[in-house]
């Protein structure tokens, strides 16, 4: 179990350690549908981007090593969906189960609500289940089962969509 871990806004400086773990899961696994890797230089101009919009991008580390990250985004694009976001949370392997997650959740959920936002989305992939159990467990609820909507390894993937109402 990770010591107390240390929430923060993430900054250029741990771009490549985010890219690190961020492409582990999306050379390894299923929690996410893309398989482009992520570069320094697109994270740095998504942290700039995520500071324009003033939306969160956490880190969470003990340490020194990073254990996980969150953020979020409007789900749509448009002026009807201003108050309705969509989550990206992404924990290693070691520090899953650990709390990691729902610290870094409770703090973007905390965010949210100072910016007036009223909910929140989770695309979940069917074949991790306890990304499913973690958003429960944090109040989202199952709204939607996207059948067959993500492609990656040669095979097709569920999406899970998970919804919390923050006011």
């Amino acid at each position: 179990m990770p010591d107390d871990p240390e929430l923060r806004p993430a900054t250029v400086a741990d771009c490549v350690a985010v890219c690190r773990l961020w492409n582990e899961i999306i050379r390894t696994t299923v929690i996410t549908f893309t398989s482009e890797p992520r570069t320094p230089d697109g994270l740095s101009q998504l942290l700039e981007n995520k500071a324009l919009d003033r939306h969160p991008f956490l880190v969470a580390s003990s340490r020194g090593r990073l254990l996980g990250f969150a953020t979020y985004g409007q789900f749509r694009a448009g002026p009807g969906y201003a108050h309705t976001m969509e989550s990206t949370i992404m924990i290693e392997s070691g520090a899953r189960g650990c709390g990691v997650g729902t610290g870094l959740m409770a703090a973007i959920e905390n965010h949210a609500r100072t910016q007036g936002v009223h909910s929140i989305f989770a695309g979940v992939s069917g074949e991790n289940p306890g990304a499913v159990r973690f958003h429960a467990k944090c109040g989202f609820s199952e709204t939607a089962r996207l059948r067959e909507v993500g492609f990656k390894f040669g095979r097709w993937h569920d999406l899970v969509l998970m919804q919390k109402i923050l006011d």
